[in-house]
């Protein structure tokens, strides 16, 4: 076996070690989820992103109240650095007040909320504008089978809700998506395996789907295979506690709480944390250190 030979398939194997990883304490049901994907998606979406040719959008944003919440965001800012690091050209798109808020530090592209008659319009002149070479949503709710956004209360959203929907279904390049509960876009992808979650699924697929406990944590998961791909440490720069910081600053709550604080799901920031230092284990990287 070369050597080259010997490193895919040392990613190959190491892919599903990272993705257990990713929902090992299984709050929402993502463990049962993660059987109806075949094995290798963080792989997957990593090659995804090391091949995309032009500009790669970064959905993300889920109404909470009348701001935003804490997961999501977190991990598109991780992902944005990391391809900026990588020479990538990214854009966050994301809707108010959570645009407004980014756009004074990254380069951001506004969807109109809550404006049904707009959305194919609206999608039609993005794809145009960026031309994306790959689309990657990162904890958006996902359009409902009657056409609604929902929480996972159950409650209604739509009316402080953008459309990226219609972005990812109508482009003409790879597409991933990312959730943590079944009510996000891409969820579509496995819908036969949310009959049993207490939620009002969403039905907007995607080419490669990431399940996660918390959202951000399954970006975590694409850059450690990102490192691997590039034998580079990806993780090492990402820094929860900064982003957190940095959102807290700009009005944003915990989704769970629904509080102002440096929080994931209500999870410590600790807890992010040391699962970066695991994935950073388990792929060799702490030994660059």
């Amino acid at each position: 076996m070369t050597s080259i030979q010997s490193a895919v398939e040392f990613r190959q194997n190491l892919s599903p070690v990272i993705e257990n990883l990713l929902v090992a304490r299984n709050l929402r049901g993502m463990q049962q989820v993660q059987l109806a994907l075949t094995p290798g998606y963080c792989l997957r979406a990593a090659q995804l992103l090391q091949n995309a040719r032009g500009q790669i959008l970064i959905g993300t944003g889920f109404p909470v109240a009348d701001t935003f919440e804490t997961d999501g965001p977190v991990g598109a800012i991780a992902l944005y650095e990391c391809l900026v690091s990588l020479g990538a050209s990214p854009i966050l798109i994301c809707g108010q007040p959570l645009s407004q808020a980014l756009s004074k530090r990254y380069r951001v592209q506004e969807l109109q909320i809550n404006h049904p008659a707009q959305r194919h319009a609206e999608a039609h002149h993005i794809l145009s504008q960026f031309e994306p070479g790959l689309i990657i949503s990162i904890e958006r709710p996902g359009l409902t089978a009657d056409g609604d956004y929902y929480n996972m209360r159950g409650e209604s959203i739509g009316a402080r809700s953008a459309c990226f929907d219609i972005i990812v279904d109508q482009c003409q390049c790879p597409t991933i998506g990312i959730g943590d509960g079944g009510n996000e876009i891409g969820m579509g992808k496995v819908q036969h395996a949310l009959q049993n979650l207490s939620i009002i699924p969403a039905v907007t697929s995607c080419d490669e789907l990431v399940v996660a406990d918390v959202s951000n944590w399954g970006v975590y998961g694409i850059i450690a295979c990102l490192s691997l791909c590039y034998r580079r440490d990806l993780l090492a720069p990402i820094i929860p506690l900064t982003i957190l910081q940095y959102l807290s600053s700009l009005g944003s709550v915990d989704g769970v709480t629904r509080m102002n604080e440096l929080t994931e799901d209500s999870f410590p920031v600790t807890v992010g944390e040391n699962l970066l230092l695991q994935l950073r284990e388990v792929c060799g990287l702490l030994q660059e250190d």
